[in-house]
């Protein structure tokens, strides 16, 4: 049997004692950490453990401290002081101090102590399992006693008791959970139908966060009257964060109790309805215009029903009535243009009204009729252009007066109207002649990235922003041959079908996108772009991978990128964990193209940060074998990022790191091995010319000289593409062999193949000095460089297929005197 050295048992006991601490027993980890010293007593590990522990337990009772002159003198500088505790990281009170500290506050009635006992008891809670196990116990006595008393504390400690009945491991069991769970719900939602409104934020809060989590397990609790006194909070003159918590609610319900939810949602939306009263009505159109985002299939179905419709009609006269209507309808409006179906019955049924209100309106309900006809406009074109009502949607007079209007707007300080005027201008860009009128008007473009640079940390404002500069920015998709015939017989067979021509319109081609996208950059997108890449939500960075992607399409604009900080942006984008992967290869394919046109020395320094390897592994995603992609017949596989990605792979080759060079053979050569064999000549061909820049380093030489059977084929490929028809490919494969022969068993491999040499001299009696150069090196190494037997063999072979005449025409021929050194050399052991 083997006994622990005291040292080990010391190392074991602080493993302990830092488990016995983080759990908030203290005492236990102060006991476990002496003894520790006791057996290791130089142990300097230990002894900073036993200080911090010690050190913690103090401040535990300092914090018991602070509570109890809270509790005792009202004192409210001890309260703030123990609050600001609770909420500071790494800081863990032991578990009997807190235990004893909410059972400090729990004695005094909830009116005898002021607001901050809400932090205190909510921390408690948050930190102590001990605290949750007491609130389970005494929930357990009775839901609704112990329920009253927090409730009257504050938000937090009211909302802590969903914290405690959803920590399953402080209950003695499910049932005993599940009970206090389902009567805790039942209080919550007892609470908002008796408390108006002046509490609905708390009540809310504990509703919404158990649905979040339980909606399966409490669904059946949801009867009408509580659905419905949960969708009066969806009113949207009700303060923000209320409505945000009755969507929350709304939407977790209609999840679980699915066919049930929604119809209880559409008796009690069209009871409001046909009660036909100003706040019945506010309410059923608040409480679809709020369930629309999250869930629009369900809005849909409620907004397009003949009841729904037929209400809102009467709303949009100009009657007293109607026009305290206004906002809560265009707020609907606004909201369901979201879905296709309701943006066409908001044509057919209210557009007459909403041109009515864009005049005449107050400003702020003219701007929000502003974006929904905005939205409305910019939607594709059905019935041949016409809207079920027989007037034109392609109103090119009516859209730019409204991008005027936004656009005027933007002017204007306040919130509202830039929001406003964002939303208008990201639907209104959709349209060709938007984009050109808005990319045309560098005054616009500057202020549009500023209002973005201040208003960065308005999500909204800035994902609107974005849109638009996406709109102005985007090409449309690359087309297959396949593809460009099939467009091409449809729009043949609708010109003789009397339909309006649905093709590219000729402002969405590449030379006034490249034009937009130049004006974008000159007006200083790029460094708007890198700040708000560096802490912003998955959508933003979607949309910003996208630009960054057309706006590397212009070689022009690429060393500008690069020199404002886009390749290191792109870098983290494409390798996001949170990232999908079209934003991965968005920005991976962004990056290709700048690091084909700029000097990778310039965005990778020998000594600095990002490394140069770091480039690696985004340029490699790009190059996956067709079977990895999501390629089919209908779309087909995208080549144009594999060619780029092999452009950036060779410039990459070229760094004075050869760490590039090889993790480029280390981490992709399989799929450049088969890129050589492409049918595509520009893929072939670049895969090529990366595999002569990969010659230089010592990886890439072992794939071709190991001497092994896989090299010999790979030899054979090389020189089988010195004979191919593109002049690029051959010189890549010449220059590569041009390096490899300087090797033996390189050699040997081309003496072994049946044409290997005899492809090396028809390379010398090309009409291309470059090939010349190549081939005359190759021949050089072969009889000049090679040892022994392999060297002897290579005359020989030489020899034998004409190699002294074929050398001898070359030094007639050339004029290059590179050329004409190494041709003399080559003849010398063959004529020697």
């Amino acid at each position: 049997m083997v006994h622990a050295t005291g040292e080990e048992r010391a190392v074991h006991l602080s493993r302990e004692a830092v488990e016995l601490r983080d759990s908030g027993h203290h005492e236990a980890a102060v006991r476990n950490l002496r003894e520790a010293l006791t057996l290791a007593p130089d142990n300097a590990t230990v002894k900073d453990a036993l200080v911090k522990v010690q050190q913690e337990e103090g401040n535990g009772h300092h914090l018991l401290d602070l509570c109890r002159r809270y509790a005792t003198q009202r004192d409210e500088k001890a309260a703030k002081d123990a609050a600001r505790y609770l909420r500071t990281d790494g800081l863990v009170s032991p578990e009997s101090v807190g235990l004893e500290c909410a059972k400090l506050l729990l004695s005094c009635q909830a009116h005898a102590l002021s607001s901050a006992q809400d932090d205190i008891i909510s921390g408690l809670v948050r930190q102590n399992a001990s605290v949750r196990q007491y609130f389970s116990s005494q929930l357990q006595v009775s839901v609704t006693t112990f329920f009253d008393d927090l409730y009257d504390r504050g938000d937090g400690a009211a909302v802590c008791l969903d914290t405690v009945v959803l920590d399953h491991s402080v209950w003695p069991s499910e049932d005993d959970r599940l009970h206090c769970e389902r009567e805790l719900f039942q209080l919550f939602i007892a609470k908002l139908m008796e408390s108006g409104h002046d509490l609905d934020g708390r009540s809310l809060k504990g509703i919404a966060r158990l649905l979040a989590i339980e909606a399966g397990q409490l669904r059946d609790l949801m009867d009408d009257e509580s659905l419905d006194v949960v969708v009066n909070s969806l009113d949207h003159r009700l303060p923000l964060e209320w409505r945000s918590q009755a969507t929350l609610a709304t939407v977790k319900y209609l999840e679980a109790s699915k066919d049930v939810g929604e119809k209880q949602l559409s008796k009690i939306i069209f009871t409001k309805l046909s009660k036909n009263r100003i706040d019945d009505l506010i309410v059923a159109c608040s409480a679809t215009a709020a369930v629309f985002p999250v869930a629009p299939q369900v809005a849909a179905g409620l907004f397009l029903s003949d009841a729904f419709i037929d209400a809102l009609k009467p709303l949009t006269g100009r009657d007293p009535k109607s026009r305290r209507m206004e906002t809560t309808i265009l707020a609907l409006l606004n909201a369901a243009c979201i879905s296709s179906t309701s943006r066409g019955a908001i044509s057919k049924h209210l557009s007459n009204w909403l041109s009515h209100i864009l005049t005449n309106g107050t400003d702020q309900n003219s701007e929000l009729a502003a974006v929904i006809l905005a939205k409305l406009r910019a939607s594709p074109k059905e019935n041949n252009g016409k809207a079920s009502n027989g007037k034109s949607q392609d109103d090119d007079s009516h859209v730019s007066e409204l991008v005027d209007r936004f656009k005027g707007l933007m002017s204007r300080s306040e919130g509202d109207h830039i929001s406003n005027a964002i939303e208008g201008l990201a639907y209104s860009s959709i349209k060709p002649e938007v984009k050109e009128q808005l990319a045309g008007d560098s005054g616009f473009l500057h202020s549009l990235i500023k209002i973005l640079q201040d208003k960065s940390n308005d999500t909204s404002v800035l994902y609107g922003g974005l849109v638009i500069i996406s709109n102005l920015t985007q090409f449309l998709p690359n087309l297959s041959e396949e593809q460009k015939k099939i467009s091409q017989l449809k729009s043949y067979a609708e010109a003789n079908a009397g339909a309006v021509k649905n093709g590219p319109n000729v402002l969405e081609d590449d030379k006034h996108v490249i034009a937009r996208c130049t004006a974008v950059v000159d007006a200083g997108v790029v460094p708007l772009l890198v700040a708000c890449g560096r802490n912003t939500t998955p959508s933003n960075h979607e949309l910003i991978g996208r630009i960054l992607l057309s706006l590397s399409r212009n070689p022009k604009s690429r060393g500008t990128l690069a020199q404002q900080g886009a390749a290191k942006l792109l870098l983290g984008l494409s390798t996001s964990t949170s990232a999908t992967n079209t934003n991965i290869l968005n920005a991976s394919h962004a990056l290709a193209r700048i690091l084909i046109s700029v000097n990778p020395s310039h965005v990778f320094p020998l000594s600095g940060f990002p490394h140069v390897t770091s480039a690696i592994r985004p340029l490699i995603a790009l190059i996956a074998p067709p079977e990895a992609t999501s390629a089919t017949a209908e779309q087909p596989l995208d080549m144009l990022p594999v060619f780029e990605s092999l452009l950036a792979l060779t410039n990459l080759a070229t760094h004075p790191d050869a760490a590039a060079a090889e993790a480029i053979v280390r981490n992709a050569w399989p799929q450049v091995e088969d890129l050589l064999l492409s049918q595509n000549p520009l893929i072939q061909r670049a895969a090529c010319e990366l595999v002569c820049n990969l010659m230089t380093c010592e990886s890439g030489i072992i794939k071709m000289a190991d001497g092994t059977k896989r090299a010999g084929q790979r030899l054979h490929i090389l020189l089988a593409l010195t004979d191919t028809d593109d002049l690029t490919t051959q010189r890549a494969a010449g220059g590569a062999l041009a390096m490899l022969t300087e090797f033996d068993p390189v050699i040997a491999g081309i003496l072994d193949r049946p044409r290997g040499v005899q492809l090396l001299l028809k390379l010398c009696q090309e009409e291309d000095d470059g090939l010349v150069h190549r081939g005359v090196t190759c021949v050089r190494n072969l009889t000049c460089a090679a040892s022994g037997d392999i060297g002897r063999r290579a005359v020989e072979v030489v020899k034998q297929i004409g190699g002294v005449e074929v050398l001898t025409n070359v030094l007639k021929k050339t004029r290059n005197q590179l050329v004409l050194q190494l041709g003399v050399e080559a003849l010398k052991p063959l004529v020697g």
